[in-house]
């Protein structure tokens, strides 16, 4: 059974154990997680969270008050994912930070947990999660959910099972558990509602749940996965169940995935981001020939299917442009770098937007999901700028350092000095309950 094999191989995560590379991108991950979910925590999704939820001294909701674990997962897992900014797998085509993370820091802060059971809880919540998304990709999105909602729930049980030390036997039933409750669907992604944050609560929430519940007694289906009313056979394959065994051993060998995960720069889809990467380096080539956007007489994206599906001309809520090539486009070309205070739904980017024509092109179709390329062509009366890239910044082979994460905790969060980035750097030797205390105290004295 896949549950169990997934099961022993948490068992054997160990942060002794674990390569210095994997600890440090660990930390990056958890950093790149609090930058996002503080300033997440005051949107308009976050600030509804929060008025619904009774303390209860367990767990922190991050900005806010104390409640149950369970609790504090589902509001934390809603600011890691709500401005569309936290990390991600290519391959697995989910957001793993915004699960997982939730789930660990909840589960470490109500258990008296350190910063070296969070990092062991935050790597084997990836490994699963990351696991089943490549596992059942590109399929389970081609079929219409969210693979963030749905192997995110997985990954959310695995890290809290971690943390609790759980036998195999209980990991077995927690999975169980996870994999019946595992939603989320695409339409949510698309229909520019909050919707899509709810996911990634949810995930977290029905990770810590179903690890309380296995602790208890409560039992799951053991062959939740592969099982011929199970996971795979239900929203992937429709019966068709393929052989587990190989495919799961090729992608288990000596691999930690978590190594694999992508930073994101801008605040909107990730299938996004190439062709905004390309937008900001025609910007800077205009701009340097003293050429104004107002020159642009047609614009043209060649990119693969699934960017070009993100054909938003008409976006009404910030939800919509997340998801809208053509405001992202318009948005990069008129303003540069896409950012938190510059998406927006206004008169200029609507009839820039309106000039973009984009195609699915074949070529660079085929290249899809090994490269997510985008090519722009922008023409005026006088000039023709093409600009092609065919990885997002961020991605392993592009990848962000260190500078970059906390470059982008301060302009999420400028009220923040360094220390809680420092730290973040031994956090180890913390306990996660006195981290969590620091971060409400400097979040009550940060410069607004």
């Amino acid at each position: 059974m896949i549950t169990e094999e997934l099961a022993a191989e948490l068992s054997s995560i160990k942060y002794e154990k674990l390569p210095e590379e994997v600890i440090f991108k660990a930390k990056m991950c958890f950093l790149d997680f609090l930058a996002v979910s503080l300033r997440g925590s005051q949107t308009s999704s976050g600030e509804i969270v929060k008025k619904i939820f009774n303390s209860q001294e367990e767990a922190t909701i991050i900005g806010s008050k104390m409640v149950s674990s369970t609790d504090a997962a589902f509001c934390n897992g809603i600011f890691a994912h709500c401005l569309d900014l936290d990390d991600g797998h290519r391959y697995a085509q989910l957001h793993p930070g915004c699960t997982v993370i939730p789930s660990a820091l909840a589960m470490a802060e109500s258990r008296d947990k350190n910063g070296k059971d969070l990092i062991e809880s935050i790597v084997a919540g990836y490994q699963v999660s990351i696991i089943l998304g490549k596992l059942t990709n590109p399929q389970l999105r081609n079929n219409g959910f969210h693979s963030t909602g749905i192997c995110g729930t997985y990954g959310a049980a695995a890290a809290a099972c971690k943390i609790m030390n759980m036998s195999q036997e209980e990991t077995v039933n927690a999975m169980g558990l996870a994999g019946t409750q595992a939603s989320g669907l695409l339409e949510s992604d698309h229909s520019g509602s909050m919707g899509k944050h709810l996911h990634a609560g949810r995930s977290a929430q029905s990770g810590v749940l179903s690890a309380l519940l296995a602790e208890n007694g409560f039992t799951g289906a053991k062959s939740i996965i592969e099982g011929n009313e199970g996971f795979y056979s239900a929203m992937v394959s429709h019966g068709n169940i393929p052989n587990w065994e190989i495919k799961y051993k090729t992608l288990n060998e000596n691999k930690y995935h978590i190594l694999d995960v992508y930073f994101k720069k801008y605040p909107l889809c990730r299938h996004l981001h190439s062709s905004i990467d390309a937008s900001v380096a025609l910007k800077k080539a205009m701009d340097q020939d003293k050429h104004n956007t107002d020159e642009i007489q047609s614009i043209i994206v060649r990119t693969y299917k699934i960017a070009a599906e993100h054909k938003q001309y008409h976006p009404k809520t910030v939800e919509d442009i997340r998801q809208s090539l053509p405001f992202a486009v318009a948005i990069s070309l008129l303003k540069g770098e896409p950012n938190m205070n510059n998406i927006e739904i206004n008169d200029e980017i609507a009839s820039l937007a309106s000039k973009i024509t984009i195609k699915t092109d074949s070529t660079i179709d085929n290249l899809y999901p090994n490269k997510r390329p985008s090519e722009i062509t922008v023409k005026t009366e006088t000039n023709v700028y093409t600009r092609y890239v065919e990885l997002p910044l961020g991605e392993p082979e592009i990848p962000f350092k260190i500078m970059d994460i906390t470059n982008k905790f301060h302009v999420l969060n400028p009220g923040f000095n360094n220390e809680l980035i420092n730290l973040i750097n031994q956090i180890e030797s913390i306990k996660i309950s006195d981290f969590m205390n620091i971060i409400q105290e400097l979040d009550s004295h940060k410069i607004d």
